[in-house]
């Protein structure tokens, strides 16, 4: 995760409720942190067998039953786990530094009964179908986390949301495109990414240019250079909703606004 350079302006990009909304709908690697009041859990990191955010922002955790943090879940005064959930967005293609930004969501953590935790496990295979769940109850317990805070930390900065900031915010809407574009940009196209070079800051001309973010204000691109990673946003002219406006834009940043037009004349 590298910070972008500092200007008096910066270009526009998601809000950061959105913008988490956006790393947690992409389901990317998650670590459980145990806070310090960890009641005899003596762990540090865990990674769930699976994990799922949910859009209030609670987290549904799967561990196996005899895990440390269920059995001190289970044993602690009050039934539950002050803990932390890390979850980390990468790049989808292989940088120098893949994390793009970090989000946190505290709260407390508590195995569910076995009626609520089938229903929940229903309701998740629902949004995202997993063969995992079908271990619930056997051999696995489900958790939930009620979420009390949330922190992002990416290029854009720091912030602090709370959970109706979170739950409120709809992620963005080439969250489930983005990966799959950036990838066929930097294999099939690598002349395009040369290109958009005409738009970066003096300073870091001649570092290596690679795809790293795209969302509906702009296209992302990370900048390896001898002296460090540097990001820069390339903003769009408007606001775009979908592949077709999206190629557009992508023409006017290469310097080519009527290439649109070349399916019309022929």
């Amino acid at each position: 995760m590298t910070e972008a350079p500092t200007s008096v302006r910066r270009p526009p990009a998601p809000n950061p409720a959105e913008r988490a909304k956006t790393i947690a709908t992409r389901n990317g690697p998650a670590t459980i942190i145990p806070t310090v009041e960890r009641a005899g859990c003596d762990v540090e990191r865990v990674t769930p067998v699976l994990h799922h955010v949910h859009h209030s922002g609670s987290v549904s955790i799967l561990l196996p039953d005899e895990h440390p943090m269920v059995q001190a879940s289970r044993q602690s005064q009050r039934g539950e786990l002050a803990v932390m959930v890390e979850l980390a967005d990468h790049a989808p293609v292989p940088l120098r530094e893949p994390i793009r930004g970090l989000l946190w969501i505290t709260g407390w953590l508590r195995p569910l009964t076995a009626v609520s935790a089938r229903a929940r496990a229903i309701a998740i295979a629902d949004e995202r179908p997993d063969y995992r769940l079908l271990d619930v109850g056997h051999g696995v317990t489900l958790l939930r986390l009620t979420p009390a805070s949330l922190v992002l930390a990416d290029a854009e900065g720091t912030h602090s949301l709370r959970p109706h900031m979170f739950s409120a915010a709809p992620p963005d809407p080439f969250h489930d495109y983005e990966a799959e574009w950036l990838r066929h940009l930097e294999s099939d196209h690598p002349d395009v990414v040369d290109q958009l070079a005409r738009h970066l800051p003096p300073q870091l001309h001649g570092g290596r240019i690679r795809p790293l973010g795209l969302d509906r204000f702009g296209l992302r691109l990370r900048v390896e250079s001898a002296t460090g990673d540097h990001d820069v946003r390339l903003a769009f002219s408007r606001t775009v909703e979908g592949p077709p406006q999206l190629a557009a834009e992508l023409r006017r940043l290469l310097g080519c606004p009527f290439l649109h037009h070349r399916h019309s004349s022929g």
